[in-house]
């Protein structure tokens, strides 16, 4: 099992281009490893030394590296700014009792100067008015919204513009905004990839018959990524991108953006998983970290951390930001 481990790991992590079949092992629920590795651990205490090493090494490889346990340290800086990403699910929210009071408090709890939101479609086709959803979560704070994307920023909103992810006939699109952050230029995107749902279907379902579907599924994410790379890559502001990539870090996914100079911020000043999805699940638990904040090289990441599973299936992403230096 050690050598298994141990492989997978480092092909998922060492691997420059990841085949359909390496991408589909990221999103198993490895928490599910721990229980049986532990009872390993146990049993083997009646078999040698030996034997007790390489069950201790397989459950510390097992809860560090292939479930990405990061430990990193803060990059304090002046004047810090915060910024939330989250897939709020808001049909599903306004459909529950108390489903979008529920999605206040908990934005209220981090209390963000900028929050980027996917998935905001089918809260309510009132009008504005100071009792809408809109002014419910993100009350205080200039708003931009196009189709499921929404941006609410406390520093002045400006050159709001939807973007274009044409990928195999379809459009998810992103929503882009500048804002001005105590004199500083800075440029917002909030995006939602294609979701890996269908075709991990088909695969667990399908067997070999679905794996044409999961590759389809995959190659679509990875083009999107590439589009939003192309969009965005040498801009000449400094760049925050928020949004639920459908995707872990060490995918091509995210690493086709990281490519551009851009930084994840939990994996900059993040401690512990960073799970943000995977508690509606039938596990119960969150064990795939597919949120992300993407920062540009002039930014400083003091904290990053992830919010409550509770108001939706998506855990909201949090970052404290700071500029390096004049742009």
């Amino acid at each position: 099992m050690l050598a298994a481990l141990v492989l997978l790991t480092l092909a998922q992590r060492a691997s420059p281009v990841s085949p359909w079949w390496l991408e589909l092992t990221r999103y198993l629920p490895y928490p599910m490893l721990l229980a049986p590795v532990a009872a390993a651990l146990l049993v083997s205490c009646r078999l040698g030394w030996r034997w007790v090493l390489a069950s201790a090494a397989t459950l510390a490889l097992a809860a560090t590296l292939t479930m990405g346990l990061v430990w990193n340290r803060a990059e304090p800086g002046a004047s810090p700014f915060r910024v939330m990403t989250y897939n709020i699910k808001g049909a599903k929210a306004a459909q529950r009792a108390g489903g979008l009071a529920e999605l206040a408090r908990e934005i209220a709890r981090h209390d963000p100067d900028i929050v980027l939101v996917q998935d905001a479609q089918g809260m309510s086709s009132s009008a504005p008015g100071p009792q809408t959803p809109e002014a419910l979560l993100f009350a205080g704070r200039a708003l931009h919204r196009v189709g499921q994307y929404l941006i609410a920023s406390r520093f002045p909103l400006r050159d709001c513009a939807p973007g274009r992810l044409p990928v195999r006939g379809e459009d998810v699109g992103y929503l882009r905004c500048s804002v001005d952050v105590r004199g500083v230029e800075l440029t917002l995107v909030t995006v939602h990839f294609e979701s890996p749902r269908s075709g991990l279907n088909a695969a667990r379902r399908e067997g070999v018959d679905g794996i044409a579907e999961w590759r389809r599924n995959y190659e679509d994410r990875l083009d999107q990524a590439r589009v939003l790379a192309g969009a965005f890559a040498a801009g000449p502001r400094p760049l925050v991108i928020g949004g639920d990539l459908n995707a872990p870090q060490p995918s091509p996914v995210v690493r086709t953006l990281l490519a551009t100079g851009l930084r994840d911020a939990f994996a900059s000043a993040g401690r512990g998983y960073g799970y943000s999805y995977g508690q509606a699940l039938r596990l119960g638990l969150p064990f795939l970290r597919i949120d992300h904040i993407l920062v540009s090289a002039g930014i400083g990441v003091a904290a990053c951390e992830v919010g409550d599973g509770a108001p939706s299936e998506h855990r909201p992403v949090v970052a404290d930001l700071w500029f390096r230096r004049p742009p």
